[in-house]
């Protein structure tokens, strides 16, 4: 059983082509914790609309809402859920200085180099965008280059089991061929990966079409 149940149905408002919503989406999964899923029309600009800014005045996805409690932001979205709801949570964010300063390393990289690499390449096609891709795909090839690097020493970004590093990183690392980003030179990004896809309750985000925002 989990540490605690959520009083009331939690409900997670993203966008199902925002590998940030689906971060959030799949630390939910893996935890087993129901909840109730808000498409947010990002085409449309549902988030700019003043009811969504009342939830994340940044007018960004994901955004969860828990009772009287709303928190956006998907790596403090981990957090939250990893701090209220799972059993060990140690296991997802260690509960030493070391291991947790390993993960908090790998969530400044999924909001840093990882945003403004593979993720931002994918918007660039997505959405069609008329800019040069040339630097978001330099960026994410060093990126890549430093993680196929760093898994050569363990199974996983901070450490030899899954953490929320793996749950912040993995959904636009997968997804980065989608910015014309190929995985191929890098075999242990590839087969860390398999490893987080074959955590029980995995869930993954599916393929965009050409022409969605991400």
């Amino acid at each position: 059983m989990h540490r605690a149940l959520p009083a009331q149905a939690l409900r997670l408002y993203g966008s199902s082509v925002s590998g940030h919503a689906h971060r959030a989406r799949l630390f939910l999964a893996l935890l087993g914790l129901p909840f109730e899923w808000i498409e947010v029309d990002l085409p449309a600009r549902e988030q700019r609309k003043p009811e969504f800014l009342r939830l994340n005045a940044f007018g960004q996805v994901p955004v969860l809402v828990d009772g009287n409690l709303t928190v956006a932001d998907s790596n403090a979205i981990l957090v939250y859920l990893n701090e209220r709801y799972a059993d060990d949570p140690g296991r997802w964010l260690p509960r030493d200085p070391f291991g947790a300063a390993q993960v908090q390393r790998w969530l400044s990289v999924a909001a840093g180099p990882l945003a403004s690499g593979p993720a931002a390449a994918r918007v660039i096609v997505l959405f069609g965008l008329p800019r040069d891709p040339a630097d978001t795909i330099a960026r994410s090839h060093d990126l890549l280059r430093v993680m196929d690097a760093e898994l050569g020493e363990r199974d996983f970004l901070a450490g030899p089991g899954a953490t929320l590093a793996d749950i912040a990183n993995c959904t636009y690392v997968a997804h980065a061929p989608e910015g014309n980003v190929s995985l191929e030179a890098y075999p242990r990004v590839r087969a860390w990966l398999a490893r987080v896809e074959a955590l029980p309750g995995f869930v993954p985000m599916k393929k965009s079409a050409i022409g969605l925002a991400a």
